[in-house]
C-alpha cells in the first residue's frame, strides 16, 4: 500500500496513518462502510460512517492522483524531457491541478497560434528573443526567416509568429499559473451584468442585474444563483482580476534587466498577449468551476444534513392515524391507517372551494374518527392545506375531540403515488388516495415511508437541480443507507425499497427476502436469511446485524448484536446467571449495571466498544436511536397571516435549512423565515450550527408582509 497516500489521506482526516492503512484493508475486502462504523469499532479506533466515508473518498482521490503522476511522468519521458528536477515536483505535487500545471508545457496541443508558428519554423527566433542575450541587429535576425511559401513576407509576420510562440511558453509556465491563480483568488473580484432583462420575469435574479464582491468573500448560495442566471441567459458573470499587476509580475520574472529596444517591446507585447488571451481566460475558468465545486459541494453538504435529520423524525408509534391530502377541485382524500400501517379505509370530501361541503365533510370524518378510533390527524402541506387544516381545526373544537392534528411535509409524496413502488403497493387505489395513505404512514415511521422516494424529491435543500446530479445522487444515497444502519430494519415487515438501504443488500436481494417472506410468512431466525438467493455469505456478514427478527426463536435476533458475536453473549450471561429469556428484562438491567466492562472485556477476550455496544443491547434490545430526537409538534387550532403581531411568541417546526436562514412552520398558510442573523445572540457560520430540520423552536413574529404572504421571525428574544 502507497505509504505517501496513507499518510496524506491520514493527515486531511486527522486521524493516525495505522488507522487509515486498516480502514482501507477493511474497504478492500468487501465490508460497507455502516458495517465497519458499527461492527469494527476495535479496529478503527471507533470512527463512525461520516469519518470512514471521508478515508475512503480521500483515499480514491489520492489514487487517482498517483495513478495521473505514473502516466504524465510516461508521457514527458517517452518525449526524453523528463529532468530529475521535474519529476521530484511531480512526485511532491498532492493536488492533480498541480500535476497539470507541471504537465502543461509537455501536453500535446490542438493547432495552436504557437504551434504554427513552429511548424513554419520561427521557434528558433523566438528561443534568441527568449533568451535575450548577444542580440545585435533583431531587424537582420529575422529577415533570415522570410518565407513566402509559409505565409512569411514580411519580418513583421516573422515577428507576430515569435509573439505567438513565446505567449504561449508564458501560458505553460507552472509557477507563473500558480501565482495568478492565487492571486487572483486573493484579490480578484466576480462580477455580474444584465444580459437579457426579459427572460427574467420575476426579477428573481434583480440583486445581480449590476453586482460585485470579491472572489473571497462570496458564498456558496450566490455562486449557485449567479451560474443559473446566466444558464438561463440572464445573466454575464465574469472574473476580474488585478491584471496590471500580474503582467508587472511577469514582467519581472521574464524581462532581465539589459533588455531594452525592439526585443523589450516584443516581450512586453507577448507578455501581455499570453497573459489577457490565454492565461486570463483559462485561469477565470478554473476559478469558476472552483467556486462552482465547492458552492455544489456545500449545497449538497446541507441538503445531506436536512435529510439524514429529516429521516431520524421519531415515528409515532402505536396511533391509528387519519391522513388527508387536501385539494380543491377533486377533493381531500382521507386514509385511515392503523397502527401497523396497514390501510383500513379510503374517503374523499369536499370541505373547501368549489364544493364547500363542510356538513358531508364533517360526518365522514366524525364517523372515521369514531370507527377506527384515530388518535391523530396528518395533513399534508401542499395545495389546500391551510383551508383543510382550518376545517379540521374548527371541527375539533366544535366537537370538542380529543384528536390532535399535525402538519406534515408532503414533498415527494406525489412523486411516491404516482411510481411503480406504489402501483405495486396499492394497485386498486388511486394516485391521490396513495398520497394521503403516505402522508399518514410518514408520521408512524418517516425513514420506513421516505425511503420509497428518490431522495431529491424529498424538498430540504438548495439549488438541489443545479448541482452535479451524480455527486448529489452519492451522497444522499450515503444519507439514506446510514440513517436506516443505525435505527435498523424489521425483516418481517419490512419494504424492498427500506431493505435495499440495508448494510451489503442489493435490490435484487431485498425483492427476494420480500419474496420468500411471502411464500414461507414470517422469518423466525436469522440464519434462515442465508438461504435467501444471492444472499451469500459476505453479504450476510454484512447485513444480518442491521436486519431485527423481533418475535423470533433467539432473542438475540431482535437486537444489534451480530450473530458473530452470539457465543460471548450467551457466555456473559450465563456469568451473571441469567439466559437469553431475561434479555430486555428489569431483572437482566439490574445486573447490567453492576458489570465492569473493561475487566468483563478482558475475560471475554473481547474489544471494549463492542461489548459496550452489547451491553446497550442487552439493556434496551428493541432502542431506536430515534427516539432521542425531539417529538412532532402536535396541534388543535389554526392561525392565519392576520393573525401574526410584532413580537409575538409561537413555537415551529424546523422545515428546511439554508445557507441564509432557516425556515420554520408556526401553523399558518406560509413558513416564515428566520434569517441567520436572527438566530442567536452571537456570530452564526451557518445555521446548521444552531438548529436542524425537524426541530421544535421557539420564535418571535418580527414582521408579516400580507401581499407578498412572507413572515420575517427571529429566535433572538428582545431584553424586556
Amino acid at each position: 500500500m502507497d505509504e505517501q497516500n496513507i499518510t496524506l489521506v491520514a493527515k486531511e482526516v486527522g486521524t493516525k496513518p495505522a488507522i487509515v492503512e486498516k480502514v482501507i484493508d477493511l474497504l478492500k475486502e468487501g465490508n460497507t462502510v455502516p458495517f465497519i462504523a458499527r461492527y469494527r469499532k476495535e479496529v478503527t479506533n471507533g470512527l463512525d460512517e461520516i469519518q470512514i466515508k471521508s478515508i475512503q473518498d480521500k483515499w480514491t482521490y489520492a489514487e487517482n492522483l498517483r495513478e495521473r503522476k505514473e502516466e504524465v511522468l510516461r508521457l514527458i519521458e517517452e518525449q526524453d524531457k523528463l529532468t530529475p528536477e521535474l519529476k521530484e515536483n511531480i512526485q511532491a505535487a498532492t493536488q492533480l491541478q498541480r500535476v497539470e500545471d507541471l504537465y502543461r508545457p509537455y501536453k500535446q496541443k490542438r493547432r495552436t497560434k504557437a504551434t504554427i508558428a513552429k511548424e513554419k519554423g520561427l521557434e528558433p527566433l523566438a528561443i534568441y528573443v527568449w533568451q535575450q542575450e548577444h542580440i545585435h541587429d533583431l531587424q537582420q535576425e529575422a529577415e533570415k526567416y522570410l518565407n513566402p511559401e509559409q505565409e512569411l513576407d514580411t519580418v513583421e509576420a516573422c515577428i507576430e509568429g515569435v509573439n505567438d510562440i513565446i505567449a504561449e511558453w508564458v501560458s505553460d509556465e507552472p509557477e507563473y499559473r500558480t501565482y495568478i491563480r492565487k492571486e487572483t483568488l486573493k484579490d480578484g473580484r466576480i462580477e455580474t451584468k444584465l444580459k437579457k432583462q426579459e427572460l427574467d420575469e420575476k426579477h428573481v435574479y434583480e440583486m445581480y442585474y449590476d453586482y460585485s464582491e470579491s472572489i473571497r468573500s462570496t458564498v456558496s448560495h450566490r455562486i449557485l444563483a449567479m451560474n443559473r442566471a446566466e444558464k438561463e441567459n440572464v445573466l454575464k458573470v465574469t472574473i476580474q482580476a488585478p491584471a496590471d499587476r500580474m503582467i508587472t509580475y511577469l514582467n519581472k520574472k521574464i524581462i532581465k534587466a539589459h533588455t531594452e529596444g525592439q526585443v523589450l517591446d516584443i516581450l512586453k507585447h507577448a507578455i501581455s498577449d499570453g497573459y489577457k488571451r490565454l492565461i486570463e481566460p483559462s485561469i477565470e475558468r478554473e476559478i469558476r468551476n472552483t467556486l462552482t465545486e465547492k458552492a455544489e459541494a456545500q449545497a449538497i453538504d446541507v441538503f445531506s444534513v436536512n435529510l439524514k435529520n429529516l429521516l431520524l423524525q421519531p415515528p409515532l408509534k402505536g396511533r391509528t392515524v387519519l391522513g388527508v391530502d387536501p385539494a380543491f377541485r377533486t377533493g381531500c382524500k382521507l386514509a385511515v391507517i392503523d397502527e401497523t400501517g396497514k390501510v383500513q379505509d379510503i374517503r374523499v370530501i369536499y370541505p373547501t372551494a368549489p364544493k364547500h361541503d363542510v356538513a358531508g365533510s364533517e360526518k365522514e370524518v366524525l364517523a372515521l374518527l369514531k370507527e377506527y378510533s384515530c388518535e391523530l390527524i396528518a395533513i399534508g402541506n401542499g395545495t389546500a392545506s391551510r383551508e383543510t387544516e382550518q376545517f379540521i381545526a374548527d371541527l375539533i373544537q366544535k366537537e370538542s375531540l380529543d384528536v390532535p392534528y399535525i402538519i406534515v411535509n408532503e414533498a415527494g409524496a406525489s412523486v411516491y403515488s404516482a411510481s411503480t413502488i406504489a402501483r405495486e403497493e396499492f394497485p386498486d387505489l388511486q394516485v391521490e388516495e396513495r398520497s394521503a395513505v403516505s402522508i399518514a404512514r410518514r408520521v408512524q415511521d418517516p425513514l420506513a415511508e421516505l425511503v420509497k422516494i428518490d431522495p431529491k424529491s424529498i424538498g430540504v435543500g438548495q439549488y438541489q437541480h443545479d448541482v452535479s446530479q451524480k455527486a448529489l445522487n452519492e451522497s444522499l444515497t450515503f444519507v439514506v443507507e446510514t440513517a436506516v444502519n443505525q435505527v435498523g430494519v424489521n425483516v418481517n415487515t419490512a419494504s424492498t425499497s427500506l431493505l435495499q438501504y440495508v448494510s451489503g443488500l442489493s435490490k435484487t436481494v431485498a425483492n427476494n427476502i420480500v419474496k420468500e417472506r411471502n411464500e414461507i410468512g414470517k422469518f423466525t431466525n436469522r440464519k434462515q436469511l442465508k438461504k435467501i438467493p444471492r444472499l451469500g455469505a459476505k453479504t450476510y456478514e454484512q447485513g444480518i446485524g442491521f436486519l431485527r427478527i423481533v418475535d423470533g426463536d433467539n432473542p438475540l435476533d431482535r437486537t444489534p448484536i451480530h450473530p458473530e458475536s452470539y457465543p460471548v453473549v450467551e457466555q456473559l450471561l450465563k456469568t451473571l446467571g441469567m439466559t437469553l429469556k431475561d434479555i430486555g428484562t428489569e431483572r437482566l438491567r439490574e445486573a447490567l449495571h453492576d458489570v465492569n466492562a473493561k475487566e468483563t472485556a478482558e475475560a471475554l477476550e473481547m474489544g471494549l466498544p463492542t461489548l459496550e455496544d452489547i451491553l446497550k443491547a442487552l439493556e434496551k434490545p428493541e432502542r431506536d436511536p430515534r427516539d432521542a430526537y425531539e417529538q412532532p409538534l402536535l396541534r388543535k387550532n389554526v392561525l392565519t397571516l392576520e393573525d401574526l403581531k410584532e413580537g409575538l411568541e409561537m413555537q415551529g417546526t424546523v422545515r428546511n435549512v439554508v445557507d441564509f436562514g432557516v425556515f420554520v412552520d408556526i401553523g399558518v398558510k406560509e413558513d416564515g423565515l428566520v434569517h441567520i442573523s436572527k438566530l442567536a445572540n452571537r456570530f452564526v457560520k451557518h445555521p446548521m450550527d444552531v438548529v436542524s430540520v425537524g426541530d421544535i423552536v421557539t420564535v418571535w413574529v418580527e414582521s408579516v408582509d400580507l401581499e407578498r404572504g412572507r413572515i420575517a421571525l427571529t429566535m433572538i428574544k428582545e431584553k424586556e
